[in-house]
């Protein structure tokens, strides 16, 4: 159970990272976008892409908390 509870802790941080590089990538290309190519959209929306990483982030810390409490009872 320990090495599960160190896969998911290390996954939630990598998938911090990557969350942060997607959203900064995209936030570049509309803030571009917006100005130079005629986009529509404010380059606020870029932080949307977030959403899907942040209940990623939230389910594998409480894995990873779970599977080391359970870790510590055995």
């Amino acid at each position: 159970m320990k090495a599960l509870s160190t896969i998911f802790g290390l996954l939630a941080v990598l998938l911090s990272n990557i969350m942060c590089a997607v959203v900064a990538y995209n936030y570049c290309d509309l803030l571009w976008g917006s100005q130079y190519a005629g986009y529509s959209a404010p380059a606020g929306t870029a932080f949307l892409y977030a959403i899907p990483y942040i209940i990623g982030i939230v389910v594998c810390g409480i894995l990873a908390v779970v599977f080391k409490k359970r870790y510590s009872k055995a």
